[in-house]
């Protein structure tokens, strides 16, 4: 009878997952965003959770965990319950990026359930007004002529815009020497007083400088043209065909996600994709909205995850 009883609590607790799904969502979902209240990704997931709120029927209750660029939250909802009640609001950098610089402590494919790409942001090149530079040819020409007077700054070693930074100095033979900055505040504090001549830099921090005229925008490195900044010209148009180096934002949630709660979390995403305010919303953070199915997200995490790789191995970056 004991044995009976058994078989049946585990037979239930086995369907449990299944039998809730049914009904969802029933409850608030949590949001985690891998980094503090107020950056970037913050921006990105609050006009989107609006938006899902209405179509899903339920709250989305933020929940800030940052450390380790993002990783801290990964390994964080690897591990969460697969109920559909914790997402991650993630950016690409720890399944893309981070495998290939320390280890981590979850699969980038079979650790989750990708529900789709949201929004994607390239750097920017910009230049501090001294510098002879208008164009990125000229960037590249003064570069090879004379090795040893150029730099660019970044963020820190291994971030999207240090490999941003490799990653065109491969493609074009340029001869930069890094400086990594704590941060892209230092850095544009730098850039700004002339300490450094130029930046990869994320796209928001620049705006008021280069419309201001106190710095120079010489391309993004997205493969499209910034809603934030239609006027500057992307690298391929620059003349490096095919170029892309774009950090990008998505949904996840853990591994073993109920088909029923994929299906109704996939579509509530579509459709939020739809929406031209919220596209408006997104891009003008700087973060140029591109909704993608979750096929489409795991192709486009693996053809980064080899591209990565590359760079990292080939300027020999190391975690800092």
């Amino acid at each position: 009878m004991l044995k009976r009883i058994v078989a049946v609590v585990l037979a239930l607790a086995a369907w449990a997952p299944q039998l809730q799904a049914q009904g969802y969502p029933n409850k608030p979902i949590r949001v985690v965003v891998g980094y503090t209240p107020g950056g970037s990704a913050d921006a990105g997931i609050r006009p989107l959770a609006k938006v899902l709120e209405t179509l899903l029927g339920q709250p989305l209750v933020m929940e800030y965990k940052p450390g380790a660029a993002g990783s801290v939250a990964m390994e964080y909802i690897a591990k969460a319950p697969p109920d559909g009640y914790t997402l991650y609001y993630f950016d690409s950098g720890p399944l893309t990026v981070a495998p290939h610089l320390n280890k981590v402590g979850y699969d980038n494919l079979k650790s989750f359930t990708h529900l789709g790409h949201v929004c994607g942001s390239g750097s920017m090149l910009v230049v501090h007004p001294s510098t002879p530079f208008n164009s990125v040819a000229e960037l590249v020409a003064a570069s090879r002529q004379d090795p040893s007077k150029w730099s660019y700054g970044t963020s820190g070693v291994g971030g999207p815009h240090h490999l941003s930074g490799e990653y065109f100095k491969s493609v074009t033979g340029a001869n930069l020497l890094h400086i990594p900055y704590k941060g892209g505040g230092p850095a544009m504090t730098d850039l700004m007083g002339g300490q450094v001549p130029m930046l990869f830099s994320s796209l928001g921090p620049v705006v008021g400088a280069v419309k201001s005229g106190k710095i120079r925008a010489l391309a993004v490195t997205s493969p499209r043209r910034s809603g934030a900044f239609p006027d500057v010209p992307t690298m391929d148009e620059a003349g490096l065909k095919g170029f892309d180096s774009t950090a990008w934002y998505g949904l996840v949630g853990p591994a073993g996600l109920p088909p029923e709660v994929v299906t109704r979390l996939t579509q509530a995403i579509a459709k939020a994709g739809e929406d031209k305010n919220l596209q408006a919303q997104l891009n003008a953070t700087g973060c140029d909205a591109e909704f993608l199915n979750p096929a489409q997200t795991v192709e486009k995490i693996k053809a980064d995850f080899a591209k990565w790789g590359r760079v990292v191995r080939d300027a020999n970056i190391k975690a800092d």
